[in-house]
């Protein structure tokens, strides 16, 4: 059974969000979303997301989309990683927040996992900062 792995704050779940995740499922058998804290979406972003993560796990989870959501460590961002180690990673096309290291990160926990990026879907309309704005 090949394992998935995506990561993201989902706040506003669009099509976009959706396109990435039906996307990223077609690389494996099950999948597991790992949803940004609040705390970290802050950190990141500076502000807190609409949204708070109870809220957009349970978005995911309502959604059509079959997959396990998990929330983040807000210390350690690899822990879950090591807890899973999923065959294959998924990233968002510009999802570049706690990545610039993951290669390190897994040949150091000696795991041999893919790392591949989803194209995105009309990034021109489903972009979160554009939604944000748009309901603002």
């Amino acid at each position: 059974m090949t394992l998935v792995m995506t990561f993201g704050t989902f706040d506003h779940l669009h099509a976009g969000h959706e396109h990435y995740l039906r996307e990223a499922s077609k690389h494996g058998h099950e999948m597991i979303t790992v949803l940004a804290r609040d705390e970290t979406v802050k950190k990141v972003k500076g502000e807190l997301p609409d949204h708070n993560e109870i809220e957009r796990k349970q978005k995911i989870e309502e959604s059509n989309i079959d997959t396990k959501v998990v929330l983040g460590n807000i210390g350690d961002k690899y822990e879950v990683i090591r807890k899973f180690k999923p065959d294959v990673i998924c990233l968002g096309y510009d999802q570049y927040t706690f990545t610039q290291k993951l290669q390190k990160e897994l040949i150091d926990q000696k795991l041999n996992t893919e790392i591949i990026r989803i194209k995105p879907y009309k990034p021109e309309v489903f972009k979160s900062s554009l939604i944000k704005k748009a309901t603002a």
